[in-house]
């Protein structure tokens, strides 16, 4: 055991090549805090007896009381191995899918993870998210399985069974792995193949026929998990033990006299060993033998616990005695088998040992940063190492180098911002009393004492010594704040209130090149900084001088107030921080608001975002009890937000404050935060705000009892009633294939709208490439703005027409004949699932290349009209017509566009304005007005405001761009697109979670019944090899999933737990306006069809919450109830 002090955690720091930034990554509940609590005591932190019951790392209140860990908290380890030193900076991050978002903090900043897998349980679907992240942010993994003793206990296994079941995980571990490898080396050929196809010159030989042309050659041995490769251990945290089968080779290589390399390849596979010639042979499952894993290892373990649980005193005295352990007499005399197996095993296998030195041995430390890792994570976006400026590519020597000397530049990378307790900072600790002051407080309480005395002796007026005694006691309640001068008792009262009014945040932070030092400036660079931005900004470039830059979007300056090492609960300070290291940065809460980059060096780019796997997508409405806390409530929000790595705060058109989290538990510990820690105020909460979207379907083939649609008879004063529902107002053509014309209010323009559904790939090619598209938008309006478009890469434009050969592929058949070229818009926001195609005559315009410039003035007149017609559109298509929620998957298309009214209206205003001048020079001002009434009085006084406007202008030729026109277009517009919408069948699309039940086939049918009554869809369900658990994966709408999980849990008294991600769109199949409309119809459903309808429920549910009108029956006959004896 290293018991460490701060002077040598600082001592070890500065040895970068000895450093190790690992994160413990795993599915919930596999006992990640658990092995971090037994890592921990072997520093002398907490208490061997207590690891695994104390979770050290769990600091917060809720994570104690639910037994899972929310938030990645991180703690500096020593480890000694010979006479090397190591230090270790260990992150224990949360397993449970609603904290993924930590997972990614926790990951960015360390270079190596050790990944726990439950021997039970196994590979679990956060297992698979975790390596995966991992595998993004190309960290090296190790494997841990933990929780063996699970399999002698509970499950009763024999040795060779357990043998079986490890190395069936072990397989499917590596099958994941492998799953990853392949994909990786396949992305590299594709973008290799497409680089020759753009250079000719380069020779393809038979590459394109075979797919796994890169596989062979690429050597992949490293990756996979295997024990003879050290980079597995096995383990059980909570009994205090773990091996890996170094430590047994060691033992019987002496014992045996066997090479201690052949019992190391050995050890673990399919090999026996015969004792008479001493050698190792490959098992014949015919001859009965044991494998060597079997025989040497488990055996051994499996007889420790049988004689304890057994309690077979002999047995146990010898085991302990032939291992040479001393226990205590109180851990032999205990009555709890455990207590007993913890005391042998962490003596005899100590877990930190095993750990640890795997780690040491198997983890690359700072200074071994891959090449591709720095390119990765210097390049956000689509751009490529080589598109960066020549000073920003002189970095990535830095970052290899990781040099401590002065010249080098500080690179700081910031994942998160956390909220600690005033109480916690290192200045606001207590401090142990020196002599001096004990004596003096001793003679003020002396005094105080004697004073209290003689005012009860002598009647004294009470008040003034009360207030007096009340002064001097404060500081006596404030002794462990460790204050300095006790004398003045007001001077320790304001510090705690400061505290208390705000919540000092910590940056979780990493040094990945230069020192940083306290007091040090350096530049933030937000997530959208661009070095070639600075570049164009500051005439000198990056040999500017730093002090008096002109200011720079997204780069801020700051200065390093108090570094802190963080040790889990406890935070040290320190005066600097030498490179490699993970650390805690106080003072930057005004400059960052989750993430950001640090650095000396303004060319030195942004890190990539983090990739978070979870989506936030579980809404509620806050308002505080009282209104007039609303101040502290909006304060606490912002606090939250930045506390918060996943967390959305919004603020809707209707003024309420929105959370969006990622799940219920999360959403119930934002919650805590905000009323506890941030805002400090009583909140209500509003129901859940379940998110929607609209959408068209091509019109159904059978009706609601399955008959072909147009064969039966109609019922015809219900088919009315339908009818009436549909009803279109006047003035609005409906023409065959839902094609709406309608005119503008001042009849000067035509539209002509169609709307027809996208397949369903193509929403999801829009939906994967929003960025994207989002990108194309702003070249365009720059391209419109004349500014040089240069900035366009190679890479991006690559990215473009592969996104538009993605459409072209999906949008086929006559319908969708060069569609893709007439492509004007998307939305809602320019870069949402829907798209606007502009088929009409008079004006091509396109996104793929703006407008076109054939007829310049005609397009420029088109255009700026233009703009209303797409501003129509994205205002339909972000609140559609069912219950305002935004539209998905629909294609509008503008068929026509008539302007020519508003063209003879121009050319009439400009012939007018001719005329009126002319009558000016000659008559003066009086006859100007009547000249233009009698011209009004041909024109049917029709555009008045518009001609009015006109000649205020003097230029009528130019459109009217921002005048009652243009308003009335994109007014017109967006009816269009309703009505278009309201003529097809709409549907509702719900969000979907895919759900992943772990259960044992007694409570099967249980889970079923909850799924079913939820709506939730069962995909697939298979049985794990080697155990009675079952796999259930199902999709379950995000609107029936409120208290789901607990439900499962108590239907099934804790023995299923679901995990909910966030997957996909749905359309719910049922029509939300549907009425029984034919014979069959009506008999089946009856004449008011008042069974449930799933999705005229939700819509009225949304309808009103959005305070909307809802057609709905309140009661309809309401008579007496007569019964028998009152009719008397």
């Amino acid at each position: 055991m290293v018991l460490n002090s701060l002077d040598k955690m600082i001592q070890l720091q500065k040895n970068t090549a000895n450093i190790r930034n690992i994160c413990v990554l795993a599915h919930v509940d596999h006992g990640k805090t658990t092995l971090a609590d037994c890592l921990i005591s072997s520093n002398g932190i907490i208490s061997s007896r207590l690891a695994g019951k104390l979770r050290y790392m769990d600091s917060r209140e809720d994570e104690q009381v639910r037994g899972i860990t929310m938030k990645s908290s991180a703690i500096s380890l020593h480890y000694a191995k010979g006479e090397e030193q190591y230090l270790i900076n260990l992150i224990d991050s949360p397993g449970h899918v609603d904290f993924s978002s930590e997972v990614s903090t926790a990951v960015r900043i360390c270079d190596g993870c050790i990944i726990v897998v439950d021997a039970v349980e196994g590979v679990c679907p956060q297992t698979q998210a975790v390596l995966r992240q991992a595998w993004l942010e190309s960290i090296r993994p190790v494997l841990v399985i933990n929780k063996i003793d699970r399999l002698i206990v509970e499950l009763k296994f024999t040795p060779q069974e357990a043998y079986c079941h490890l190395k069936n995980i072990l397989e499917q571990i590596n099958a994941l792995t492998g799953t990853l490898f392949t994909s990786k080396v396949l992305e590299e050929r594709a973008e290799r193949e497409t680089e020759s196809q753009v250079n000719p010159n380069s020779e393809q030989g038979e590459q394109v026929y075979d797919w796994s042309t890169g596989l062979e050659d690429t050597d992949d041995s490293h990756l996979y998990f295997s024990p003879d490769q050290g980079n597995v251990v096995f383990t059980s945290a909570i009994d205090g033990w773990g091996f890996g089968i170094e430590h047994f080779a060691e033992i019987y290589s002496q014992k045996t006299g066997i090479k201690k390399e052949v019992l190391l390849k050995t050890l673990w596979g399919d090999y026996y060993i015969n004792m008479k010639a001493k050698k190792v042979m490959k098992v014949d499952q015919a001859k009965g033998k044991k494998p060597l894993f079997v025989q040497l290892i488990l055996e051994n373990i499996w007889s420790l616990y049988d004689a304890v649980l057994k309690k077979d005193k002999e047995k146990i005295d010898k085991i302990v005695t032939s291992l040479g352990l001393k226990i205590g007499a109180r851990e032999a005399r205990h009555s709890d088998p455990k207590v007993q197996i913890n005391a042998i095993c962490s003596q005899w296998l100590p877990i930190s040992q095993a750990v640890l030195a795997m780690v040491c041995q198997k983890l690359p430390s700072p200074l071994d940063i891959t090449a591709e890792r720095v390119e990765k994570l210097m390049c956000s976006g689509s751009q490529t190492f080589d598109s960066l400026p020549p000073e920003t590519q002189a970095l990535k020597a830095a970052f290899m180098k990781c040099g401590s000397e002065d010249t080098a530049p500080v690179i700081i990378f910031v994942s998160k911002m956390f909220a600690v307790d005033a109480k916690a900072l290192p200045q606001n600790k207590p401090r142990p009393l020196t002599q001096e002051e004990i004596a003096e407080r001793r003679e003020r309480a002396r005094q105080r004492h004697a004073e209290k005395l003689a005012a009860a002796q002598g009647q004294a007026p009470l008040e003034p010594t009360q207030d007096g005694s009340a002064l001097e006691t404060s500081p006596q309640g404030e002794e462990p704040k460790g204050d300095e001068q006790e004398v003045e008792s007001e001077t320790p009262k304001p510090v705690p209130q400061e505290g208390n009014d705000q919540e000092p945040f910590i940056a979780f932070a990493r040094v990945f090149s230069g020192v940083a030092r306290r007091g040090k400036k350096l530049f933030v660079l937000g997530p959208k900084y661009s070095p070639l931005e600075f570049l164009q900004r500051v005439p000198l470039g990056f040999s500017a001088p730093l002090d008096d830059l002109p200011p720079v979007p997204h780069m801020a300056c700051c200065t390093l107030e108090n570094l802190y090492l963080l040790m889990g609960r406890e935070l040290e300070d320190l005066e600097k921080v030498p490179p490699g290291n993970v650390l805690g940065i106080g003072g930057l809460q005004d400059f960052v608001l989750k993430s950001a980059t640090l650095c000396t060096l303004p060319s030195c780019p942004p890190f990539i975002p983090l990739n978070f796997e979870a989506t936030p997508i579980v809404r509620v409405a806050v308002e505080p009890k009282h209104p007039s806390e609303m101040p502290q409530l909006v304060r606490g929000m912002k606090l939250l937000n930045q506390a918060d790595p996943c967390v959305q705060i919004l603020i809707q058109e209707t003024g309420e404050h929105v959370l969006v989290t990622a799940g219920e538990v999360h959403l119930q510990r934002c919650l805590d935060d905000l009323k506890e820690r941030f805002a400090k105020i009583q909140i209500s909460v509003s129901e859940p705000i379940i998110p929607f979207r609209e959408t068209i379907t091509n019109p159904p083939k059978v009706d609601m009892v399955n008959e072909e649609i147009g064969k039966q008879q109609k019922v015809a004063v219900i088919h009315q009633t339908k009818e009436d529902q549909n009803r279109i107002p006047e003035g609005i053509q409906v023409y065959s294939g839902g094609l709406i014309t309608m005119t503008t209010p001042n009849k000067l323009a035509t539209l002509s709208v169609r709307a027809m559904p996208l397949p369903e790939e193509v929403t999801q090619i829009l939906e994967e490439n929003s960025d994207l598209i989002r990108s194309m938008e702003q070249l365009i309006s720059s391209l419109n703005e004349g500014k040089n478009t240069q900035m366009i890469r190679q890479k991006t434009q690559e990215k473009i027409w592969e996104f538009k050969g993605k459409l072209e592929q999906h949008l086929t058949g006559r319908k969708w004949r060069n569609t893709v070229d007439q492509i004007w818009s998307f939305g809602p926001r320019k870069c949402g699932p829907n798209i606007l195609v502009n088929k009409s005559k008079d004006f091509q315009h396109s996104v793929w290349t703006g407008p076109d410039g054939k007829a310049s003035e005609e397009t420029s007149r088109y255009r700026d009209l233009g703009n209303s017609i797409v501003s129509g559109f994205q205002l339909a298509t972000l609140s559609g017509p069912m219950c305002e929620e935004p539209l998905m998957g629909v294609c509008f298309v503008l068929e026509k566009w008539d302007l020519s009214k508003f063209e003879d209206q121009t050319a009439s205003d400009k012939q007018n304005q001719e005329q009126s001048d002319l009558v000016k020079e000659g008559q003066g001002e009086g006859e100007t007005c009547s000249g233009r009434d009698e011209h009004q009085d041909l024109q049917g006084g029709c555009s008045e405001p518009f001609e009015k406007r006109a000649s205020q202008r003097g230029e009528s030729s130019l459109t009217d761009c921002y005048g009652p026109f243009s308003g009335q277009l994109i007014a017109t517009m967006k009816e269009a697109c309703r009505y278009a919408l309201q003529v097809k069948p709409q549907r509702l699309m719900a969000a979907m979670y895919t759900c992943d039940i772990m259960a044992t086939s007694d409570v099967l049918g249980r889970v079923y019944a909850v799924l079913s009554k939820r709506e939730g869809r069962v995909l697939q369900e298979e049985m794990k090899e080697g155990t009675d658990m079952f796999i259930i994966k199902a999709v379950l709408p995000v609107a029936e999933s409120f208290g789901f999980a607990d439900e499962i849990r108590k239907r099934t008294s804790g023995l299923a737990s679901p995990q909910l991600i966030f997957s996909h769109w749905e359309i719910i199949p049922s029509d939300p306006f549907w009425v029984p409309t034919t014979e069959e119809e009506y008999l089946h459903f009856g004449e008011k069809a008042d069974s449930e309808n799933q999705a005229r429920k939700y819509m009225n549910a949304v309808r009103k919450r959005k305070g909307l009108y809802v057609e709905e029956k309140i009661v309809e006959h309401a008579e007496k109830q007569r019964t028998l004896s009152k009719n008397k």
